[in-house]
């Protein structure tokens, strides 16, 4: 998808479907949801990409839900130094990728030109 604020909408609502098809439950589809809007918003503020790439895999027990956003900076991605001041508008995104995720972390994309970050959900099926 193009890097644009709009696109953060676009890969949340892609997502939800996606989720809700193969009945991943809801709060784990909540925070899903909420994680590619983070992590989408990071690329679309904090990068010179031209476009996205979002991607989901659920893993073949369906227990863990792997959450990719692929970009075009080679800029690894690493965890806040400092927490954002109340008066601060912005700076809580990977914070909270942080808090939301068993676990995430970004390496040299094989998708794009540059780097992904990534973030790990525990899923359990809806049947069970």
């Amino acid at each position: 998808m193009p890097a644009l604020r709009t696109s953060a909408r676009s890969a949340r609502d892609a997502v939800r479907d996606r989720l809700r098809a193969w009945e991943v439950p809801g709060d784990t589809c909540c925070d899903a949801v909420l994680l590619v809007s983070e992590l989408t918003t990071n690329a679309v503020l904090h990068t010179d990409s031209g476009h996205v790439l979002c991607g989901l895999t659920l893993t073949g027990d369906e227990r863990r839900l792997r959450i990719e956003l692929h970009d075009a900076d080679r800029t690894p991605v690493r965890p806040p130094e400092h927490r954002a001041g109340p008066g601060e508008e912005s700076g809580r995104g990977l914070l909270l990728v942080q808090q939301l995720a068993d676990r995430w972390g970004s390496a040299r994309s094989t998708r794009a030109e540059g780097k992904v970050v990534w973030a790990e959900l525990t899923s359990y099926p809806s049947y069970l």
